[in-house]
């Protein structure tokens, strides 16, 4: 046998290895509960990129559409950009077997592991104008700032955290349309009759601020909050590292800063006594916040028309999610606290959000916010055009009081 027939031999039993891994792993993921982004993929991009934080769903995603959007009649193959398979092989090689062996749809899952992602993706768009790549990454990945730049080629998604009409779904498989803003806006009070037809939701809406924002609640609720603090070490530890650069001594201050965070957001950041808790510069410090951000840690809200850039200093810094602070804080945490999480949560990726100068938070330009308890009243945005107040503890609205958990129904 000579040293090519050999090596031939190998590298087939190697692409058997990886269609029989992935052929398992598309016939064994449960289809019985699906998130939102399924439905908004591309059909006819020829790279979609899907990102997202840890623990959202990317791999299950990825997946479903494997076995639920696919054609049967084409070839498909899910790989881990981790698996032991790239320790001596390429991206670009493995796309170009698969490509020769008439495959028609390569996912690729946690792109960020492999160190020349952008550049094999390009020249794989490039050279093999037939096949079609599904791609998640790491949040942190900054798609448009590659070494090879990808903007006028793929097609970038962010799969959020659930949604609380998505937590319905997971817990009580119960199904309800997605709104609107404009919607829930316009119609609040109708929606909320319709959805409080078929269920209390307030109750409903204590366990999701509690626990219901990552799919990993149905696994074990008892452990949901250590699990999500383990996720939020791995992503500092592991994801940051990988992405960004960024050392273990830079590490352990971007620690301390979201420990600072969390026991104080939602908050005005004073940069100066920040950097000196920290022992971090005013540059990395702000470089910080952003690399947070990008994680999914914690959401920067700012006032209207100030510039954005990541030496800029965020005029107010949110805790990402209610289920966040309730893990970073040790039950510090305080409800109020939680419902401007949640809001800015459900709200940003989808809309222009900003600090108001009367009420909370301003959306879209155009619509003004209080958000608040039973006491909260219209005093703050008395005579305010387009201004609604937001309040966690009834189930139906009334004029312009809409109820918090409907802003849970957006997607």
């Amino acid at each position: 046998m000579t040293e090519q027939f050999q090596y031939i031999c190998e590298k087939l039993m190697l692409m058997q290895k990886l269609y029989i891994k992935s052929n398992t792993k598309i016939k064994q993921v449960s289809t019985k509960f699906t998130r939102y982004l399924l439905d908004e993929i591309n059909p006819n991009s020829r790279i979609n990129i899907i990102k997202g934080a840890r623990g959202v769903g990317k791999t299950t995603l990825l997946l479903q559409y494997a076995r639920l959007k696919i054609p049967k009649n084409k070839t498909v193959l899910y790989v881990s950009l981790d698996d032991l398979f790239f320790i001596s092989n390429n991206l670009y090689q493995l796309a170009e077997e698969f490509y020769q062996d008439n495959g028609s749809f390569l996912l690729l899952d946690e792109v960020h592991k492999y160190p020349n992602w952008s550049r094999e993706l390009k020249l794989i768009y490039d050279d093999f104008p037939n096949l079609q790549l599904l791609v998640t990454s790491s949040s942190l990945l900054e798609i448009y700032k590659s070494e090879s730049d990808l903007s006028r080629r793929a097609v970038t998604y962010q799969l959020k955290e659930l949604s609380f009409r998505e937590f319905l779904y997971f817990e009580k498989n119960m199904i309800f349309p997605a709104y609107s803003l404009e919607d829930i806006i316009r119609n609040h009070k109708d929606i909320s009759y319709e959805i409080t037809s078929k269920i209390k939701p307030l109750h409903e809406f204590g366990k999701f601020m509690q626990y219901g924002m990552y799919p990993y609640f149905l696994a074990d609720k008892n452990l949901y909050h250590e699990i999500l603090r383990q996720t939020v070490n791995l992503t500092l530890e592991i994801d940051l590292p990988t992405v960004e650069r960024v050392d273990f001594e830079h590490i352990i201050k971007i620690k301390k800063l979201l420990f600072a965070i969390s026991t104080s957001a939602p908050f005005t950041p004073n940069i100066t006594k920040l950097s000196e808790r920290t022992g971090m510069s005013r540059s990395a410090l702000l470089k910080a916040l952003h690399h947070l951000e990008k994680a999914r840690l914690i959401n920067m809200v700012n006032k209207k028309n100030k510039g954005i850039s990541i030496l800029s200093k965020p005029d107010k810094i949110f805790i990402n999610n209610p289920n966040l602070q309730i893990a970073l804080a040790s039950g510090e945490s305080n409800i109020g606290n939680m419902r401007e999480s949640f809001f800015v949560n459900q709200l940003k990726d989808f809309h222009k959000i900003n600090l108001a100068l009367k009420g909370d938070f301003m959306v879209n330009d155009t619509y003004i916010f209080e958000i608040g308890g039973k006491n909260k009243s219209k005093y703050q945005i008395k005579d305010v055009e387009n201004a609604y107040v937001v309040r966690d503890d009834f189930e139906n609205g009334f004029q312009n009081f809409i109820p918090l958990w409907l802003f849970g129904f957006l997607y």
